[in-house]
């Protein structure tokens, strides 16, 4: 089978998708690049005669957003099929802004999904992907790479996911300094209902992605008291599934601060007790870059997150690897584009 036609989402952005400054929520570009992803895998995996399927969300590698999206423009949402595996699809996502007015466009987010399919019949049951053709060898060598690394990076992630964060809703804020990990630290709770869900009763990966976005926000300007935009996020993986009915409790936790940009720690717990009663468990988990900007929409420094605690000075040097480890890259890639 030759690799997927790129299928394309397009939706006029409004007032209710953006910040008082008029800037696109990067929860809302997830779940539209969700969205994408979610269509083009499901009509893969069930190209070919068998069991059918949803494709389900497993994993969203870092997303960089490249530059701001504003209210009346469009956003053109296409995405590919690139890699398939036995059992799970890559698919590349690219979003472009587009006046309408004036016709100029330019690209928002670049990101990569990784996706299994799920049969309709059993949840539990991973059915196999039909694989995919490719123009070259070196573009299977190359995607099965990626497959491996993110595999890799799934069981670390998974090894380091038993942190908690205990849910803050109505915290005295007024006894905590400001700046310190405790004054931001947020929590939202939300009941599972069916327009969150998929066809076989889970929540959309998209829609979780984007309630994550919304509190990782509110640390972040809860922090600054200025307007702020996500930057970037890091990969993000959906440990289990989220079932209809759930009591589900995001935490946002401040991490590190540079200069020009905060880290934002997000964790996605559930609570089964309506069907199926068990005890809490960790769903997602992720990393929420944001940046402080003025009213006129340029870069502001952020205040320097005060740690208190050892485990709060160990993640805020972890954070701080990341960072350098990220800024590293970048500069890698200027580099070897200017050579180009």
């Amino acid at each position: 089978m030759r690799a997927a036609m790129a299928r394309q989402l397009s939706r006029i952005m409004r007032p209710d998708d953006a910040n008082i400054a008029g800037n696109v929520h990067g929860g809302t570009i997830l779940k539209m690049i969700e969205e994408a992803g979610a269509i083009i895998s499901t009509r893969h995996c069930n190209s070919q005669a068998g069991e059918p399927c949803v494709a389900a969300l497993a994993r969203v590698e870092r997303t960089d957003f490249l530059s701001p999206m504003c209210i009346g423009e469009v956003a053109n949402v296409s995405a590919e099929i690139t890699y398939t595996s036995r059992h799970s699809v890559e698919v590349q996502v690219n979003v472009m802004s587009e006046n309408i007015l004036t016709g100029a466009k330019k690209v928002t987010n670049k990101a990569t999904l990784w996706y299994v399919p799920l049969s309709l019949k059993n949840v539990n049951k991973v059915l196999e992907v039909p694989p995919i053709q490719y123009a070259r060898k070196e573009q299977e060598d190359e995607g099965k790479k990626r497959y491996e690394e993110q595999k890799l990076d799934r069981l670390e992630t998974k090894q380091r996911n038993g942190d908690v964060i205990l849910p803050v809703i109505n915290p005295d804020r007024q006894t905590k300094e400001p700046h310190t990990v405790g004054y931001s630290q947020s929590s939202l709770i939300h009941l599972v209902g069916p327009s969150d869900c998929t066809l076989l009763g889970f929540v959309h990966g998209g829609v979780t992605m984007k309630l994550m976005d919304e509190v990782a926000g509110i640390v972040a300007a809860r922090h600054c008291k200025t307007n702020i935009v996500t930057a970037s996020v890091d990969a993000i993986n959906f440990h289990e599934k989220i079932k209809k009915g759930c009591v589900i409790t995001v935490s946002g936790r401040m991490t590190f601060t540079s200069n020009k940009s905060m880290e934002i720690e997000v964790f996605v717990d559930a609570d089964p007790f309506v069907d199926e009663p068990r005890e809490r468990y960790r769903a997602v988990s992720a990393f929420f870059t944001y940046v402080s900007l003025s009213k006129e929409g340029k870069p502001l420094p952020v205040p320097q997150l005060l740690t208190e605690t050892e485990d709060e000075k160990r993640r805020f040097e972890e954070g701080k690897g990341r960072y350098l480890q990220t800024k590293a890259k970048r500069q890698a890639q200027m580099q070897q584009a200017a050579q180009q």
